[in-house]
């Protein structure tokens, strides 16, 4: 585990536990798996926003659960122009769409034997959500996981309607805050040191559920940001970052 969420509280890891321990240990306990990805974000966020959201949501709820920790998945699906910018602007790694199908479900399989309680999976990449939840479904949960509870989704999924309205009074559509105000915030907050100074701003965020070929990237984004930064604080990333634990804790309640 990196030193990037040093500042949570510590959770038991999974990866901390031997051959010999983990069948006891992992059974009828919780399992916290984050779902990341390394995708450009822009001249002033790392490629690893999609990882370190997802990741310091995991080590929190893990350690508010007195779950086990799994190491991120590091590779995501494919960043469209729509929603990440797509291939236009370097950095971005993923993997076929089928074939992250395929690496999930596989994960998936071979943690059933363990017959954990509750496994709980937290998305931070966008054109991964579909995928991720068909490969739940693939593996075919009533048999493979007979006693567990299975709850996958992505954060953002987890902010009220009342709370974007209150403190996102120009929200573009999830699909367009790639690189905007409520990723930077959350930066700010989670790791400061690594966000750069310089933000640009999009005034014409792209509509939600239309794919266009051939793609204008100057008109998508700019350099990669899908929508307006301006706003952006630690105070802010703070507030989201509570708002989304807090509403996992009482769903998994």
């Amino acid at each position: 585990m990196s030193d990037r969420t040093s500042a949570a509280p510590a959770p038991r890891l999974y990866g901390d536990l031997t051959s010999t321990e983990v069948e006891s240990a992992v059974r009828g306990a919780t399992l916290v798996w984050p779902i990341g990805g390394l995708e450009q974000h822009g001249p002033h966020l790392p490629l690893s926003v999609d990882l370190d959201i997802p990741e310091a949501l995991a080590r929190r709820i893990a350690a508010e659960l007195d779950g086990f920790l799994l190491p991120t998945q590091p590779v995501s699906a494919r960043s469209l122009p729509q929603s990440g910018g797509g291939a236009h602007w370097p950095g971005t790694l993923h993997l076929r769409g089928a074939t992250l199908i395929d690496s999930l479900t596989d994960t998936l399989l071979s943690l059933a034997p363990l017959a954990p309680g509750r496994l709980v999976i937290v998305n931070g990449h966008y054109e991964n959500e579909a995928l991720l939840f068909e490969a739940i479904e693939g593996c075919r949960p009533g048999t493979a996981f007979p006693e567990t509870e299975i709850t996958a989704f992505s954060w953002w999924s987890l902010v009220r309607e009342d709370w974007i309205a209150g403190h996102l009074p120009d929200f573009p559509g999830w699909h367009a805050e790639h690189a905007g105000l409520t990723e930077t915030s959350l930066m700010l907050h989670l790791r400061p040191e690594s966000v750069r100074p310089d933000r640009p701003e999009h005034k014409t965020p792209p509509p939600a559920g239309i794919y266009r070929h051939p793609v204008d990237a100057a008109r998508m984004s700019n350099r990669g940001v899908l929508s307006s930064t301006t706003g952006a604080s630690a105070e802010l990333g703070a507030l989201l970052f509570e708002e989304v634990v807090t509403n996992v804790l009482a769903a998994l309640a």
